[in-house]
């Protein structure tokens, strides 16, 4: 590790934060304060806006009554302290300006049967695969209502998610598979085209422990996302170039390949708006120990397919052609991924960077103050390039981050055809397009920020079921 003080001895230089757009033009940096103050984005003028929200329920009596409960107190609104804004609220006349529809004929109960039959299996597996087929088939009955809920909560019993929550088994045609109930849960409701969020029996995600986030911050996430999977835009961001599409490039195995040579590839393409996709790549042979890295690489002609293929449902979905391409990856770009690369977007696009992006405590900052290295400090070591997108918030006097700040590294910058600063401008942007909660921004830019989360679900659909590419989806 190179441990560097802000000396003489390297330039920094400060990214200045980027500002959020919200109803009515209103700006701020901070997601929750610009909420606050001028409400979401598609709420004035109204574009997506949800005046309504059906919301529906699976759990047990239990787990629903509160859970029920939990979203009709917080949606008033939650005092916050210190330095917790506020919640304010999500009703017809504050907060998201969003009336929450909560009823009785929306709700599927998970029967004390039906519960004690789950517990009798002695198989973890059939547990496990039991627990999500019954989830699934109280989801399918609300997606069959004449008025189905926009948006589900899953209000699984702690006991029941205790023992169905992951399980690994050694499939004779698939070998050692590892599986996740929330995320295969997510894929399953995929058929329906509902949006869900999990939450425990005993609302504990939703009631904060010792040491977990105050009331205020857990109501601000959860509906946030809410509004968002429920169809609204809580912010957009500004600052990115015009007719500019993002695409993040990252790689998953399916499942039962622990030990297999395949690699499908998982695409998230977004535009200047924070508007994204998210695409299943081609599946790849790589071999880890001939390459010498773990980290796959596309072969040339697959590298070219996918960029064809993500540009193609880009054009379709968002009706724009995109003038420039950025692709980020978290691993180099090899010498056959980057000429593929280049001949689908030289074919297609005017400008093109092709950049590589990775988390870096190589390289640390120890500022002479007592505070963090400031979120946007930019600096370079030798030809690399380093930029923190966690840290001191200078325009809210606040630490945003839950451990030691690390950089990302801008490892490879190929094209050449913008700044490299404007590059750095541009992904401490993209690390606020994050709709599933008000946190202010993460690490990594949103082209990269969900692609395990995006591959745990991508596992669970077969090759012959196309996932949807509504974000919304995954979160």
């Amino acid at each position: 590790m190179v441990r560097v003080a802000t000396s003489s001895l390297l330039e920094a230089r400060l990214v200045t934060e980027p500002l959020l757009a919200f109803a009515n033009g209103g700006l701020h940096v901070d997601p929750k304060e610009g909420l606050a103050r001028f409400g979401p984005r598609s709420w004035s003028p109204k574009r997506r806006h949800p005046d309504v929200v059906r919301v529906g329920f699976v759990g047990s009596a239990n787990s629903v009554e509160r859970a029920m409960q939990w979203l009709r107190v917080a949606g008033e609104g939650v005092r916050g302290e210190g330095p917790h804004l506020s919640f304010p609220g999500c009703a017809e006349d504050r907060g998201y300006y969003t009336r929450l529809d909560i009823a009785d004929d929306r709700t599927q109960v998970l029967s004390q049967r039906e519960l004690r039959l789950l517990k009798d299996l002695e198989s973890d597996r059939a547990r496990f695969e039991a627990t999500l087929a019954l989830l699934e088939e109280k989801l399918s009955l609300l997606a069959d209502l004449d008025q189905a809920p926009d948006y589900v909560v899953m209000a699984i019993p702690d006991q029941l998610f205790k023992a169905s929550r992951a399980v690994e088994y050694f499939d004779a045609d698939g070998g050692r598979v590892h599986r996740d109930l929330r995320r295969a849960l997510k894929a399953r409701a995929m058929r329906y085209r509902i949006p869900t969020q999990v939450v425990l029996g005993d609302t504990t995600t939703l009631k904060p422990r010792p040491g977990q986030d105050h009331p205020a911050e857990i109501a601000w996430d959860f509906f946030t996302g809410l509004y968002f999977k429920a169809g609204g835009v809580p912010w957009s961001p500004t600052g990115l170039p015009a007719n500019t599409c993002y695409i993040g490039v990252s790689f998953y195995r399916p499942l039962g390949s622990s030990g297999s040579k395949i690699q499908t590839s998982l695409v998230q393409a977004f535009d200047e708006n924070g508007e994204g996709l998210i695409l299943r790549g081609h599946e790849f042979e790589w071999d880890s120990a001939r390459e010498g890295t773990r980290a796959p690489h596309l072969p040339e002609e697959t590298a070219a397919e996918l960029v064809n293929m993500a540009l193609d449902r880009y054009e379709r979905e968002l009706r724009v052609r995109p003038r420039r391409v950025v692709v980020h990856k978290t691993s180099r770009h090899w010498p056959a991924e980057t000429k593929g690369f280049q001949a689908a977007l030289d074919a297609r696009v005017d400008l093109h960077d092709l950049v590589a992006l990775r988390a870096s405590d190589d390289v640390v900052l120890f500022p002479e103050s007592k505070y963090p290295p400031l979120r946007g400090t930019q600096f370079r070591v030798g030809d690399l390039d380093y930029l923190y997108t966690t840290g001191f918030v200078a325009d809210l006097g606040e630490f945003h981050g839950r451990h030691v700040p690390s950089p990302l590294q801008l490892a490879d910058h190929l094209g050449h055809d913008t700044a490299r600063d404007d590059l750095l401008k541009e992904i401490l942007v993209l690390t606020k397009l994050n709709w599933n909660s008000a946190r202010l921004g993460g690490l990594l830019p949103i082209t990269l920020r969900f692609s395990q989360r995006v591959g745990d679900i991508l596992k669970e659909l077969p090759p012959t079921v196309d996932p949807l590419p509504q974000a919304k989806y995954y979160m």
